[in-house]
Parts: C-alpha cells; sequence; structure tokens
C-alpha cells in the first residue's frame, strides 16, 4: 500500500499480507481502533514528514502491535496513544520521532521495541514514552549523535550484542519534567534496606515495572558511551565491558530523593542544613539560627541508598540528593569496567535550584547529599582526567549548609592470590566523595566514604593492591593499617625486601642480597660465608690465631736454616782479660759493641773532625771552613777550604730529593724514610768515594799522604746521620809530639748517632778506631759496658722532649758511668755540639780527665753578667761562654772546656737552656720507651713471625672482602692504596731473613712503620 494523502485503516489485511507500505509526502495514517495489530510482509517506509497513528489521543489505553521487515523513518513521525509492540528486523531513524503516550493509567502496558538486527538513530531522532519502555534486540543498538535520544519513565535494555551511545545522543529515565518521577524515587528513599533486586537481580531482563531501575541494560556484550546516560536508578546487568569515553557520561545526579533518611533540616527564620548520607550534611547558619544537616545513614560495604535532599519540601526551595548507579551484581559482576570520562551521583547544588526556581525564602537551602556508585567488577581503568563522583551539593544563600558526600563501594569477584594475582584496578583518574561548600556561615558537608571490599592476606587498600615491600599482611582486611612492617632483625645486612606478587601473607618477608656478590640466606660475602661456617669470628679469630702461630713456627725454623747460626752463637771471643760477667743487667746485649773489638792500628790518627748537620734535606752535612787546632800544622790553610768547599757542594741535596720525600711523606711514609735513607747512603758511598779515590789530597802537608792517598778517611755511624773526617799521619812529617796520646786529646768529643726519634734513636757508636783510642787509659771491659748501658738510656731520649728524657740519662753517666771511669782518671759528660744557625745542634759525650774536671768555678761569678731574658732567647746555651741557670749555689765546669769543644756540658742546671725541636712526623713516640731485646733473637724472629703472617691474611682477607663488595671497591683499594695492604709483606721479609742484629733492628723498625700506616688505611 501506498498513500500520499490523509488515510484511515479500520483494518489490516492478514491474507495476503501487505508486501510494503509506504507512507509519504506528509500524509497522515490513522489506525483508530483498539488493540490493532498492524502486519507487514516488507518494509514500512514514512519518508518527507509522512506521519503514522495509532489510537486515540482522549483514549491512550489501546495496545497496538506492528510487525514488518523493517521499518524506516526518515523525517517523519510515528504516534502511539497507549501502548505499542513494535516488532522488526531494521528500526531506521533519521530526523524522526517515535513518540508513546500511555496517559495516566497504570493498566496501559509497557511499551516493547525489538530490532532483532540493528536499531539507530541518526540525525537528531527521538524515541520517547511517558510510562515504561523496552528495547530489545540481538544486533546492534546505536545513537549516532547530536540529538539522537531514548527516554521513557523506565527504561529496559536488552538482548543487544553492542551498545552504542554516540557523542551528544542520550538514554534518559525518568523524565525530569515528569510527575511520576518522584513516585519511582520514594520507594527507595525511605527503606533502610537494599532492595533485593539491586544486589540479586533477575536474569531475564524483561520489562518489570515493579523493579527499583529507571534505566537497566541488561545482557549487552558490550557497552560504548560516548554521550549521555541520565536516570534515577541506573544499573547495567550481565554485560561483559562498558566504556565510557572521554566526553561520555553516566550520571544520577539530582535524580535522588527530595527528602530521603538524611533530609537537612530548615526552621522557619533559617538557613536549611545539607542533606546527609555517607558524610553528615553541613549545618545551615542564617540570623543567628544554626540549623543541624542530616545524618549519615547507609552501609558504606554495600551502598545501595539515594542521597537525601536539603531544605525544606513545602517552601518549593528543596534541593534533591544524588541517584544510584550499580554495576554488575554479586553472582554477575562485569568483567571489565573502563571509564575514560565521568560517571556521577552528585547532589544537586542549593544555587541552581535558585537559579531554575524563583523561590523566596528566609535562609538559604541545604545542598544534596551525594549518592551512591556501586561497583561489581573484575577489573576496573580509570584513564586519565576520569572521573568518580558521589560528591554533595553546595548550599544556597544565605547561609545553607553543604550537602554530605554520597558513597562509592568497591566489590571485587574473585580476587585471586598469590602467584596468580594480578592487579584488578589501574586508577589514574580522580574519585571523588567529598562533601558539599556551605555558604557564607553555613557549613561544609562531611566527606563521604569510598570502599573496597574485605581484601585477603597480602593485599590492602580500596583496589586491593599488594601491601608496600617491606611489610606484611596475615588477616583479611582493607585498611593500610593492617600492613604490618616486617620484622628488622629478620632481614640480614646488605638486604633488600623483594617485590612478591599477591603480596606477603607471613612475618617472614622475603628477600634478597644487594649484589650477586653476596650469597643467601645470610647475604655473607665469600669470606664471611667462611668464618660463620668455622663457628663466628671468636671460634675463626682463635682458629686463624693457632694456625698463625704454628706457621710461623715453622718460619722461624725455616729462618735459621736459611740464614744460620752464627750471628746469634754468642759474643766475639775476646781476650782473657776483657772476659764480660754475664751476669750483669744490660737492657741491652753486648754483641752490638763487642763486634768492634778488633784491633787495629791507632799510632798514625791525628784528630777525628765531625760533619755538622743530620744529613737529611734541610740540614745536609758541611764542615766548618776553618780548620780545629788539632790539624793546623798538617794541612795547608787555603787547600784545606778548597776541600771543605767541595766536601760541602758534593754533600748536599738537589731540590728535586726533597720534594719526592715530601710527596712520599704525604702517602706513604715509610717509603719516605726508605728514600731519604737510601739518598743517604748514597751520599755518604760519595763523599768517601770522593776522598778515597777523587781527592788528590793536596790539603795535607805530608808528601806521602798526597802520593798514597791515605792522610784522610771519611766515616759514619750505621744510621748514616753523623759523619766524620778522620786525619793521619803521613809518616814523614818527622814530629815527635804526634800522634797525641789520650790524654793529649781531652776534651775529646764523641757525637751521637740518631735523631731521637723512633726510626733513628740516639746512639753511640764505637767504631774500631775509637776503642783503640779508649783503651789506651780504660779497660775494654767497662768501655764496652759505658757504650752498652748509655745506648740503653739514649733508647728513651725524645727529640721532642728532651727536658724530661735526658735528665735520666745525666743521672746514670753520675751515678754508673763515671764511678767506673773515675777510677781510670777520666770521666764522661752530656754536652751538645756543633750549633747551626737554623738551631740544630747534635749531642753527644764529652770525655775529660779528672783532673782537668777537678778545677771549677761558681756560677755566681757569672750570674753578674748574663741576664734571664738571655737565657729565654737563647736557642740552646752560647757554644762560647758556659750560661748557667740562675738561683742555684752548685758549681759546673769551667767555660774554657765549653769553648774547646764547639759547644756546652749539659747538666740538670743547664738542661733548661736546651730547645726542643718538634718532629710532626714522630709516630707512637711512647713506643720510644721500649728496648729491642737483642740477644733474644729467636723470640724477636717467632714475633716477627707471626706479625708477617697476620700481615699476609689482613691484605689477603681485605682484598678477597673488598672484591665480594664489587670489582670497583677491590680496584680501589688495590690500586688507591697498595702501599698499605701489599708493601708490609716484603718489608716483614726483609726484616725477618736479615743478617746481622744490627740490620735486622732497622730494618725491624722499618716493619713495624709500615705495620702502624698498614692499620691506618684499613
Amino acid at each position: 500500500m501506498s498513500t500520499q494523502t490523509d488515510t484511515l485503516l479500520l483494518d489490516f489485511p492478514t491474507h495476503p499480507l501487505w508486501t510494503n507500505v509506504f507512507v509519504e509526502s506528509h500524509a497522515k495514517v490513522v489506525v483508530p481502533l483498539r488493540w490493532s495489530r498492524v502486519q507487514v510482509w516488507g518494509q514500512i517506509s514514512l519518508m518527507y514528514g509522512g506521519t503514522l497513528s495509532f489510537g486515540l489521543v482522549n483514549y491512550p489505553f489501546s495496545e497496538f502491535e506492528l510487525i514488518a521487515e523493517e521499518l524506516l523513518m526518515s523525517d517523519s513521525m510515528v504516534k502511539v496513544y497507549g501502548a505499542l509492540r513494535l516488532s522488526v528486523k531494521v528500526l531506521l531513524m533519521w530526523n524522526s520521532k517515535l513518540q508513546i503516550d500511555g496517559g495516566q493509567d497504570p493498566v496501559v502496558g509497557s511499551s516493547l521495541l525489538e530490532g532483532s538486527n540493528l536499531v539507530a538513530l541518526r540525525e537528531g531522532s527521538v524515541i520517547s514514552s511517558n510510562s515504561n519502555l523496552g528495547v530489545h534486540g540481538q544486533g546492534l543498538l546505536k545513537l549516532y549523535g547530536l540529538g539522537d535520544i531514548i527516554k521513557a519513565q523506565r527504561l529496559f535494555l536488552s538482548l543487544f550484542y553492542n551498545i552504542h551511545i554516540g557523542t551528544g545522543s542520550t538514554l534518559q529515565a525518568p523524565l525530569k519534567d515528569s510527575s511520576k518521577m518522584e513516585l519511582i524515587t520514594n520507594l527507595l528513599c525511605e527503606s533502610p534496606t537494599c532492595p533485593e533486586e539491586l544486589i540479586h537481580p533477575s536474569e531475564d531482563c524483561n520489562v518489570n515495572a515493579t523493579l527499583s531501575f529507571t534505566v537497566q541494560i541488561c545482557r549487552v556484550e558490550d557497552i560504548v558511551v560516548d554521550g549521555l546516560v541520565k536516570g534515577s536508578v541506573i544499573h547495567f546487568h550481565l554485560a561483559r565491558t562498558v566504556t565510557i569515553n572521554p566526553g561520555g557520561l553516566v550520571t544520577s545526579s539530582e535524580l535522588g530523593c527530595r527528602r530521603g533518611m538524611g533530609k537537612g533540616l530548615i526552621s522557619s527564620n533559617g538557613a536549611g542544613g545539607g542533606g546527609g548520607h555517607g558524610g553528615k550534611g553541613g549545618p545551615g547558619f542564617f540570623n543567628g539560627h544554626l540549623t543541624e544537616g542530616g545524618e549519615e545513614y547507609g552501609n558504606a560495604d554495600l551502598p545501595c541508598e539515594l542521597g537525601s535532599g536539603g531544605g525544606n519540601s513545602t517552601s518549593g526551595g528543596t534541593t534533591t540528593g544524588g541517584g544510584l548507579i550499580v554495576m554488575g551484581s554479586m553472582e554477575h559482576p562485569l568483567s571489565r569496567l573502563e571509564i575514560f570520562g565521568s560517571m556521577r551521583a552528585d547532589g544537586e547544588s542549593s544555587k541552581s535550584i535558585m537559579e531554575s526556581q524563583n523561590v523566596d525564602v528566609m535562609g538559604g537551602s541545604g545542598g544534596g547529599s551525594g549518592g551512591s556508585l556501586l561497583f561489581f567488577l573484575q577489573t576496573l581503568t580509570l584513564g586519565n582526567n576520569s572521573l568518580l563522583s558521589s560528591s554533595g551539593g553546595h548550599g544556597g544563600q544565605p547561609g545553607g549548609g553543604g550537602g554530605g558526600g554520597g558513597r562509592v563501594h568497591f566489590d571485587w569477584f574473585n580476587i585471586a592470590t598469590g602467584d596468580e594475582y594480578v592487579p584488578m584496578a589501574a586508577v589514574n583518574g580522580t574519585i571523588l566523595t567529598r562533601g558539599g561548600t556551605g555558604i557564607d556561615d553555613g557549613h561544609d558537608g562531611k566527606d563521604g566514604t569510598l570502599t573496597g571490599k574485605e581484601c585477603p592476606k597480602g593485599l590492602f587498600g580500596v583496589f586491593c593492591e599488594e601491601c608496600p615491600i617491606g611489610t606484611y599482611k596475615d588477616v583479611n582486611g582493607s585498611s593500610e593499617a593492617l600492613c604490618i612492617p616486617c620484622p628488622p632483625e629478620e632481614l640480614p645486612h646488605r638486604a633488600a625486601y623483594t617485590f612478591v606478587r599477591g603480596g606477603v601473607t607471613k612475618p617472614s618477608c622475603p628477600y634478597e642480597c644487594i649484589s650477586d656478590k653476596y650469597h643467601m640466606p645470610h647475604c655473607y660475602t665469600p669470606l664471611e660465608d667462611l668464618i660463620y661456617a668455622l663457628g663466628g669470628p671468636w671460634l675463626f679469630g682463635l682458629l686463624l690465631s693457632g694456625l698463625l702461630v704454628l706457621l710461623a713456627l715453622v718460619l722461624s725454623v725455616a729462618r735459621m736454616k736459611f740464614v744460620g747460626t752464627d750471628e746469634f752463637s754468642g759474643p766475639t771471643p775476646t781476650p782473657h782479660e776483657s772476659q764480660i760477667d754475664h751476669s750483669f743487667p744490660f737492657l741491652e746485649s753486648l754483641n752490638e759493641v763487642l763486634e768492634t773489638n778488633r784491633t787495629e792500628e791507632s799510632q798514625s790518627h791525628v784528630h777525628r773532625l765531625y760533619f755538622m748537620g743530620s744529613n737529611t734535606f734541610n740540614q745536609p752535612w758541611h764542615l766548618p771552613h776553618s780548620p780545629p787546632d788539632e790539624i793546623t800544622e798538617l794541612v795547608y790553610a787555603d787547600a784545606f777550604i778548597k776541600f771543605v768547599d767541595e766536601i760541602n757542594s758534593l754533600a748536599a741535596y738537589q731540590w728535586w730529593e726533597g720534594s719526592v720525600y715530601s710527596i712520599l711523606s704525604l702517602f706513604a711514609y715509610p717509603f719516605a724514610w726508605s728514600w731519604q735513607q737510601w739518598c743517604r747512603k748514597k751520599k755518604f758511598q760519595q763523599l768517601r768515594e770522593f776522598v778515597r779515590s777523587e781527592y788528590d789530597h793536596a790539603c795535607l802537608r805530608s808528601c806521602r799522604s798526597r802520593a798514597l792517598y791515605e792522610g784522610l778517611k771519611v766515616a759514619a755511624t750505621p744510621d748514616l746521620m753523623v759523619a766524620y773526617v778522620d786525619f793521619f799521619l803521613g809518616g814523614d812529617e818527622k814530629r815527635p809530639d804526634l800522634p797525641p796520646r789520650l790524654q793529649q786529646r781531652f776534651p775529646m768529643c764523641i757525637i751521637f748517632g740518631g735523631a731521637g726519634s723512633y726510626m733513628a734513636p740516639y746512639t753511640l757508636h764505637s767504631d774500631n778506631l775509637l776503642t783503640s783510642l779508649m783503651g789506651q787509659v780504660v779497660p775494654a771491659t767497662i768501655w764496652y759496658r759505658l757504650v752498652a748501658g748509655l745506648n740503653a738510656q739514649l733508647r728513651t731520649v725524645r727529640q721532642g722532649r728532651l727536658h724530661s728524657t735526658l735528665m735520666p740519662v745525666i743521672t746514670w753517666l753520675g751515678t754508673h758511668a763515671n764511678y767506673g771511669l773515675s777510677l781510670q782518671g777520666v770521666q764522661v759528660d752530656l754536652a751538645w755540639f756543633q750549633p747551626t744557625a737554623s738551631g740544630y745542634y747534635q749531642l753527644g759525650l764529652v770525655v775529660n780527665s779528672v783532673d782537668e774536671v777537678a778545677h771549677t768555678t761558681p756560677v755566681s761569678e757569672f750570674s753578674n753578667t748574663i741576664s734571664i731574658e738571655q737565657l729565654r732567647t737563647n736557642d740552646v746555651c752560647s757554644y762560647r761562654q758556659y750560661v748557667p741557670c740562675l738561683g742555684n749555689s752548685q758549681y759546673t765546669h769551667l767555660s774554657s772546656t765549653d769553648r774547646r769543644i764547639n759547644g756546652a756540658i749539659i747538666n740538670s742546671f743547664t738542661l733548661r737552656c736546651l730547645k726542643n725541636q718538634k718532629d710532626v712526623l714522630f709516630p707512637l713516640s711512647f713506643v720510644l720507651r721500649n728496648t729491642r731485646p737483642v740477644g733474644h733473637q729467636d723470640l724477636v724472629g717467632l714475633i716477627i713471625s707471626i706479625l708477617l703472617l697476620g700481615d699476609f691474611s689482613l691484605m689477603l682477607l681485605t682484598l678477597l672482602q673488598f672484591y665480594s663488595i664489587s670489582l670497583g671497591a677491590f680496584l680501589v683499594v688495590l690500586l688507591i692504596l697498595p702501599l698499605a695492604l701489599l708493601s708490609p709483606l716484603p718489608a716483614g721479609i726483609n726484616a725477618l731473613f736479615s743478617h746481622g742484629p744490627r740490620r735486622s733492628a732497622g730494618l725491624a723498625r722499618v716493619y713495624a712503620l709500615w705495620n702502624v700506616t698498614s692499620v691506618v688505611n684499613v
């Protein structure tokens, strides 16, 4: 049938059916009969303003049925007065309207539209019903764009494979201007319990007017919202995925209760309080009156209530709370909810009420409270800029209170635990349940609640995430306080807690070592594994000490076998008259001095001239240019001066040698000491070789001495700090008074070697020539005892504390040395010699006859000419005259002796005149008070062996420990501090296997210094 005019159809043929019905060109077709059925074999097409009308306007009580293959509408309209049953395969609407007017009679049934394959609305098409409307299908329901709307008092969409709400299109129920909206919401506003259909809805998805929903989308695979879905109670049920894209909105804002269980109060002349729900409504305050807001209600762990209004329901100025949105159900949760747009159930603000209604109230109305968002989900994605909101509305002016926040709850389905756990939520958006703002003096509403299902062990929070690393949770619950910190005593050093999928459920939190260098379970290095495998540090230390002692014994035996026992066999045989009483309590073995007891011809020796200076880089050796009186008749003065110039030039050091010493002193002082000793040895060898073979002895008067190069000899003490030149007769002088006897040499000076430091203590070196000379008046036994005892005393003298450490030496000389020597007519005194411009001076002995010493002069003879200020300003007492200490009645030596020795005698009175010279490199000064147990070489060798093996063990264990930490640390220790770790070993071996007591003692000091450096660096 085709018509382009107004047509009245009272009956439709059923046999045969019409193939197609076309209503075009503003034609109108009216089917006025009640309970009519229109069935077409093909399509029904309404185009170009065509209208198809069912029923009568004044009697909208009929039910009409329209069946066709397709219903195509373009710029046309279908009007139904009553209820409509539409069954087509394809429903296409283009700028068209399908209006269903069910009237106000509840007897009229719900309308049902079924488009089995496709339902599509485009270009502002609208399907509307003022009653219940169901839209079913098996294919696609799509609202393409702006103005495309499906709205009804209750709206049910079901059985589609896919529903797509395009940008600008709308699904809405109930109708905002409908008087039936409150009838629908009131069913939920006063009930304190959740309707069963909200938690356990039916699975048949039929249109049911008794249900609480206003919008339900049921049994749809995929739902995509780019536009607006709006309703008081919205339910997405038996859906697989729901996606709300940017710009899309699912809302029940301002569609809740006008009153409700948390309604805000209002006084006759005051502002209204905000509605309460998840949070208490804010009190209103106006004209001195405070009006309380609504109370909290509902269950935070299963919210299914609508928000309550604020203000006075009889004044027309009340607000409405937020509605309810339920996604899924307990039995059938959504597989995936993706929100990139917004989902809101906010309460109404009083401002919007005042804008839309011209009401006159004394005070402002309170804001409506937020509604409920209830999610039954498996996974959730909140994208950037997405929003979930159930906030309270703002109060109105003046003094309206803010609405309380609503409730948001996530009920997760089948939360996996342990290794099967996967995060259920990816939240990058915003979730709001805040209270509304009070206006003027009105108070803000309290925030609502955001909760989640009770999480199993190991998980916490709204989204059941793993507890933070380093905590565990062994009970069910969602509070973060249930994540308890792991016991710190169970976490090894060098370990860190690790992430565990599904969280940690036991106090024994898993951890891993911070580096692969450490070994589980205790994160020990290989060295520490070895230590604890052997019983711990104490037992390991005991075992290692025992092993070191055992190996030291073996090493000592090997040393004795390698070095031999000749150097330990005791003192060198001496003549019968020189036998020594070995019971004499010496602090030092006589081996050091008896080795010089070899006969040497001394008949030709004339004089010993000592070098000034200590053979250091700042105090090099040098000779005075003026020849002493003892050799003035043996040398030519001018030639002697040239000789002294050559000697002094050769003895001076280059600038770079001192620079190397300074640099080494900063980084490795033992190397600096070894460098200085090597330079000293080299300088001495150069001087000795120069005098022996290079110098022509031109300063000597003896022709024979000049010819044979025998008149001069250079020697030095073993520590290479004191050198001297011995002058000998050539044999052709024909002087009967030469060489002088020992008594003719008095006072005779003997300068100490050393510098009063740990590495170079003061020592009296008695060489063969000196021993032979002293043997003229002193028996060898007494002289040997003197040298040995004096060296034992000098070992405690420290350069920085001469005032206190020289006094025992002076006392010992008076009580022990001079007591035996006086019987031989000889006396020795401590003295200082040869001061330099820099304040350096040398210490030694003055040997004099007892008769010479007997002539003394009172102190008072000098006290008139020397002031106390002069005593304070002199570094040492002037070597030209003796300067005593005032206020004493004792007597001192003659000043003539002082002038002859180029120095001064040191006694208890003059000791205070000496200036202490501090040495910044003086290490461990208290060690000076020890003694060398020479004579117990086996014990010393054992001790050095133990220290040597200890050094070697320390070196290996340290390198192993740092290598276990990291390769970088190993290289730093090996490259930056190699001296402190590696050098003690060769130094100890050198000291252990050295020949000779004197050489062993010096090398042992170097080894001890390396040990100190090694300990400091490690």
